[in-house]
């Protein structure tokens, strides 16, 4: 390793292990209303613990107004209203036991009960229940209940406007429990697909939402409700491009991202008189710009490059997190249980070892607007991308691609040693036998 280059990057970092640290990470981040904060992993505590500190100093010093989640939108929107102080939910374990769908540890655990039991002591002492810090999802792989939510706000607000959301959702609901059987029989000429369909029911939704516009504002369980439709437009594209390829269905989701988070920073600005400053939290993958790794090659796009491109340059600071090694929850394959795994130690031609050669257990390495020695590294090198499967005997292929990180992100936090989240059910697989804790102490 380039010694001058590890010296360079050791007077760059600056800690993480007191609040004065943390007011460093606010003043770079300055008057961004879109804070996109990122993970390695799909299951590290540290990860989830620095996000919760971050985003609880930016609800609190700078008034941002929700946290939008790489999570589905009927799902977090139960954790919400319960923060919120409008569901029917007693308990933040409550409130979260919407989240049944693979992989159930990603909100399902122990660093989730905390922030959201924060967020619902926060927001008792918010009089206005505009201004409560909401908690939404940005996903799309909820089809089957984001339908339903269509129907059941019908019901109750328009009957025959129900009855004609079912006439058009019956063509997908019986697939809606397994939607990649409906992705592999529209892809292969099994029967014809449904786009036009959800799509009706999509723009019907659109069109009331501006009437609504027109009188005032859109109400809010209009808004989810209209949200939901999208979700399902958006998933129904969504499955039948998994058939396509992994770049087609990837863009497709994203996009899909990007397209929540816009409308609900507008949705929410309506009742408090200007755009929205939401908090984001979701992989590196999808918020480090992807114009910045191998995956531009790929045709893909992501939230984060969308972001950017869409607004202007200070209103958004797109944060990423590396670790070197440790322990990780994740499972070994699709709909797998949660194992407790041990990390393999970085590649010598990763970003993350260059950070790991600075020799400290956790810092904060500014990049926006900065000649950092980050930028002079020579070539490029190597990124790890841990996701909710982990597979440490191809972890080359399997989790490692090409990155500028420097272009990538704004800032860069480091872990040096992460450990695994802890699951608020454990598999036979999940065993707690781990280092100890190395999580900066100052907050």
């Amino acid at each position: 390793m380039d010694k001058t280059l590890t010296a360079a990057l050791q007077r760059e970092a600056r800690p993480l292990e007191t609040a004065e640290d943390f007011d460093f990470l606010l003043n770079c981040i300055g008057d961004a209303s879109l804070v996109l904060l990122g993970e390695a992993t799909h299951g590290s505590r540290e990860f989830y613990r620095l996000r919760a500190d971050i985003s609880k100093r930016l609800i609190v010093d700078k008034g941002f107004d929700a946290i939008a989640v790489e999570a589905d939108w009927p799902d977090a929107l139960r954790v919400s209203r319960y923060v919120q102080h409008s569901g029917d939910d007693m308990t933040a374990e409550q409130a979260l036991t919407g989240f049944k769908r693979f992989p159930q540890w990603m909100w399902r655990n122990h660093e989730i009960v905390d922030l959201v039991n924060w967020l619902r002591v926060h927001n008792h002492r918010v009089a206005s229940p505009a201004r409560r810090c909401g908690f939404y999802g940005l996903d799309l792989y909820s089809l089957q209940q984001s339908m339903h939510a269509v129907i059941a706000y019908l019901d109750r607000a328009d009957p025959e406007a129900a009855a004609r959301a079912r006439e058009r959702y019956a063509c997908i609901d019986h697939f809606a429990e397994d939607p990649q059987r409906y992705g592999y029989a529209t892809r292969f000429g099994m029967k014809p697909d449904c786009e036009v369909e959800v799509l009706r029911q999509l723009v019907d939704m659109s069109r009331l939402a501006n009437e609504h516009l027109r009188t005032g504002m859109v109400p809010d369980e209009f808004f989810y409700a209209q949200q939901n439709a999208r979700v399902t437009r958006n998933a129904e594209v969504y499955y039948r491009a998994m058939f396509q390829g992994r770049d087609e269905s990837w863009n497709v989701r994203d996009s899909h991202m990007a397209e929540t988070l816009q409308s609900l920073r507008e949705h929410l600005g309506q009742s408090i008189g200007r755009p929205a400053r939401i908090v984001v939290w979701a992989h590196n993958s999808h918020l480090g710009d992807a114009r910045a790794t191998e995956m531009a090659a790929l045709g893909q796009l992501n939230l984060g490059q969308l972001v950017r491109e869409r607004y202007r340059p200070h209103d958004s600071f797109l944060l990423g997190f590396t670790t070197h090694t440790g322990t990780v929850t994740a499972a070994s394959a699709w709909d797998g249980p949660a194992e407790l795994k041990h990390i393999v130690p970085s590649r010598t031609d990763s970003v993350e070892h260059l950070l790991h050669g600075v020799g400290m257990p956790s810092f904060l390495l500014r990049l926006r607007g900065q000649d950092t020695a980050l930028a002079r590294a020579d070539g490029r090198l190597l990124e790890r991308a841990i996701g909710v499967i982990y597979r440490p005997d191809s972890e080359r292929m399997s989790h490692y691609f090409y990155a500028d990180a420097e272009r990538q992100f704004d800032a860069l936090v480091h872990v040096d040693r992460t450990t695994a989240l802890a699951p608020l059910e454990r598999s036979a697989l999940w065993h707690l036998n781990e280092p100890a804790e190395t999580y900066p102490s100052g907050l």
